[in-house]
């Protein structure tokens, strides 16, 4: 377990990029044995978006990352550094982020993904922050993109009702009044709750592994459950006395956008009132590492977050990993 003060760096902007193409409940209800009553009961989604067939993590993150940039006022050439977050990122090599620094036309920057399940962006927007606050680089860009829709066994409804495609992307700035509080954590032993076996070095590609459907996403819902409402709840608590305010103290709770079961449940173990959670799981659904970006942009858009305001923000998936920061949201 990580956890610690950073100073010195903020997010000055966020851009979000979703795919045009919704689907809903009732369409998967046509080609499935599940309804939009169930699939809503269960996970709170209504619908969720869908990439086309020639869209990439890395088309969607180039998209927002161009708007977080237009929104901070800065141009691909000013950017030291762009780090990308996703569960199921273009390819296993090159890194995502090295073609989304290539499509912006940040061709002097360095980039790199990081791999820590949904908990991806908070984990990437750590090391970003640590990057601006020691004084390394002066401007990163973090995108969290996901098209998991090409992950999915669509006939297994326990899965293939969750996910959706999305990206989101702030700018990590310097500035010395800023400060962000981490708590980053994994326990390796939750690895087969949540995992896509084939694929890699340890089950490649074969025959054998393409007619076991062993190329889809699998997740044990009932440990993940578990595992989710207990580590994020202690991890808000840890990351709140790290930096020295109270649950009372925090104005916007955005966590990461998996269920709102456990959604409800983590904010009602932290005591967070429903006005200052936010959630926009009915009509994206599951975006894993886009999550908690694409929430930030409608909060900003809809006026539920307002400069000075402070954040908690909370990420969980896949690992088992989890991610938690406290930090003021800050537009000037």
């Amino acid at each position: 377990m990580t956890r610690g003060v950073i100073r010195g760096a903020r997010i000055a902007s966020v851009g979000v990029c979703v795919p045009e193409r919704v689907l809903t409940n009732e369409e998967i209800s046509r080609t499935l044995d599940t309804s939009d009553e169930w699939i809503r009961a269960r996970t709170g989604i209504r619908e969720r978006r869908i990439a086309a067939a020639d869209q990439a993590p890395s088309d969607l993150a180039a998209e927002a990352g161009a708007r977080a940039l237009q929104r901070a006022g800065l141009s691909a050439g000013d950017l030291d550094l762009v780090i990308n977050s996703s569960l199921v990122p273009d390819m296993v090599f090159p890194a995502t982020g090295a073609v989304v620094a290539d499509r912006l036309g940040a061709t002097g920057a360095g980039a790199f993904d990081v791999q820590a399940g949904c908990s991806g962006f908070v984990f990437a927007l750590a090391a970003a922050v640590s990057f601006v606050g020691s004084g390394m680089y002066a401007n990163v860009l973090v995108t969290g993109a996901e098209v998991v829709s090409r992950a999915l066994d669509w006939h297994d409804r326990s899965t293939c009702v969750l996910f959706g495609d999305g990206a989101g992307a702030v700018v990590v700035t310097g500035d010395p009044d800023a400060a962000f509080t981490f708590d980053l954590g994994t326990d390796g032993a939750g690895m087969p709750f949540l995992n896509m076996p084939a694929g890699g070095a340890r089950l490649p590609a074969s025959l054998q592994t393409v007619a076991a459907r062993q190329h889809f996403l699998t997740m044990n819902g009932r440990e993940v459950f578990r595992f989710a409402t207990r580590a994020v709840a202690d991890s808000c608590t840890t990351v709140l006395a790290a930096a020295g305010v109270g649950v009372g103290d925090i104005d916007l709770f955005v966590p990461h956008q998996a269920n709102l079961r456990i959604i409800d449940n983590v904010a009602k173990r932290l005591g967070i009132a429903p006005e200052r959670l936010f959630t926009n799981l009915e009509r994206y659904g599951n975006t894993s590492c886009a999550s908690i970006p694409l929430c930030l942009a409608e909060a900003e858009e809809t006026g539920r977050l307002k400069d000075g305001d402070r954040l908690l923000l909370a990420g969980f998936g896949a690992g088992l990993s989890w991610g938690t920061c406290v930090t003021t949201w800050k537009t000037r």
